[in-house]
């Protein structure tokens, strides 16, 4: 049975309510009858505090239902009492979202110390050349915004790209690359095209929460593999595709998203190896790899690949205007054809004045600004590291990471992550729970911590007020 068909069948039954665009929840019992319609996203949808009608919340409550930040310009399904809603009628209007964590935990909230997001602060990156490029596109050339751009991408942007890519050991032309609205949408194109209900699609565990969502939207299986110091195990992979073959590996070997961890070059090999044994594609993510710390990460899984099992995504968003929704697909042969297929009947193409704005960056300035973004975030990183060491309750483990953006906490199994995350929230943090960056697994002794999203000073005061909650919420446990 797929996942699509699974969920239905729940629903029928009356064990599970869908929600559009909430995704879908384990129905709650009032005086031993299922009460479906009692289901409510409780106190304007902040994160942690999701209920039912009665507004009461067991302890465990926010890890069971997946909660996270949810702005109150999303809810859309609040009770008028005693009236009939006015849109009452859409809670039972079907829809195909069995999960739906990313806008939940990476809108931006109103959290004074935002930790939860993955992203760089607006004062380290270069929106004033970008936006100087933009406002001298539309002063002299306006009919820029009057045409559509090349479904495939416009075609000097790609030549940058590639010029960029052989750089780093990718050697492509432009003509096999492909301009994205951002990773995100290249993910989504990749499982549109490729995946359906009940394929196979391998991953990381953890893994970035956005993938997951678009696989889960698909009805894909998702089977998870473990991970350690060196990535991704082969070896478990290897095990678990010779009983289920992979349709599909998507993976983030590069500073990964959330854990930090690089995949090693021996790694790397050997899951090309397996790709081609299994005539499956990889879709190798790589947001982080020019944001490292101390040396250059291993070449590229696509740098060595010959028959085009690799689709090869890099993104520019994060590093240089995340408005501007900027990122290359690389790929070759019928796969990158079927992948512009999907795209033109998705957007008929990315906006042609964010691409011509990025580009002059991106041909004259970027390594040089990366080189400068690297020491500013090895600052931060290693600060945040320092804070954590000199403040945090004994019993949390980190590793620092060789680049990226995050670190990934593991706290003793003890520690309620829900309560901890409704105790922060009231002090004006964010962070983001680990169990969302799992597929289908219930539970989570992880958070995430964004140390680029703020400013410097006001991560450490966020870290200094977080690390005493987190005492708090480990004494509950021992007590």
């Amino acid at each position: 049975m797929t996942i699509s068909k699974a969920y239905a069948d729940l629903e029928r039954r009356g064990r599970i309510v869908r929600r559009q665009g909430l995704g879908c929840f384990v129905a709650p019992l009032k005086d031993g009858k299922q009460e479906a319609g009692d289901y409510r996203a409780g106190n304007a949808g902040r994160a942690g505090e999701w209920g039912y009608g009665d507004g009461n919340k067991s302890e465990n409550h926010w890890e069971e239902k997946g909660g996270g930040s949810r702005s109150s310009g999303r809810n859309a399904i609040q009770k008028e009492s005693g009236a009939r809603r006015k849109f009452a009628w859409q809670e039972d209007y079907g829809d195909y979202l069995p999960r739906a964590q990313l806008w939940r935990n990476f809108d931006y909230s109103e959290a004074e110390y935002s930790f939860h997001l993955a992203a760089i602060h607006s004062g380290m990156l270069p929106l004033k050349e970008i936006g100087e490029a933009m406002t001298m596109l539309v002063a002299k050339r306006p009919e820029l915004m009057s045409v559509y751009g090349n479904f495939q991408g416009d075609l000097g942007l790609r030549e940058v790209m590639t010029t960029h890519l052989r750089a780093r050991g990718i050697p492509l032309s432009a003509a096999n690359l492909m301009i994205t609205s951002g990773a995100q949408q290249g993910i989504d194109l990749v499982a549109r095209t490729f995946v359906g209900p009940g394929d196979a699609v391998y991953l990381e565990a953890p893994s970035y929460t956005g993938a997951i969502d678009v696989f889960a939207g698909r009805g894909a299986e998702m089977i998870s593999v473990p991970m350690d110091q060196d990535g991704m195990r082969i070896d478990l992979l290897t095990k678990l595709c010779d009983r289920r073959p992979p349709k599909l590996i998507y993976t983030v070997p590069t500073f990964q998203n959330p854990s930090g961890v690089t995949m090693s070059m021996e790694r790397r090999q050997r899951l090309l190896e397996l790709a081609r044994s299994y005539r499956c594609l990889i879709v190798e993510d790589d947001p982080f790899s020019d944001l490292y710390f101390y040396s250059p990460p291993p070449s590229s899984i696509k740098s060595m690949d010959k028959e085009g099992h690799v689709i090869y995504m890099k993104s520019f968003s994060k590093v240089l205007a995340p408005g501007c929704r900027i990122a290359c697909v690389a790929a070759e042969g019928d796969i990158l054809e079927r992948l512009i297929a999907a795209k033109a009947a998705s957007d008929l193409g990315s906006p042609l004045l964010n691409q011509l704005a990025v580009l002059p960056f991106i041909a004259g300035k970027y390594d040089a600004y990366t080189k400068e973004l690297r020491a500013a975030l090895r600052s931060r990183m290693e600060k945040a590291a320092r804070l954590l060491k000199r403040h945090a309750p004994q019993g949390v483990e980190w590793r620092l990471p060789g680049g990226g953006l995050n670190l990934w906490l593991e706290l003793p199994n003890s520690v309620n992550i829900g309560e901890l995350y409704r105790r922060a929230s009231r002090q004006g943090i964010s962070f983001l729970a680990g169990h969302v960056c799992h597929a289908g697994e219930p539970s989570s002794s992880h958070i995430r911590l964004c140390y680029a999203q703020m400013e410097e000073e006001q991560m450490e005061r966020g870290l200094l007020l977080l690390m005493p909650l987190l005492k708090e919420a480990m004494n509950d446990r021992m007590m």
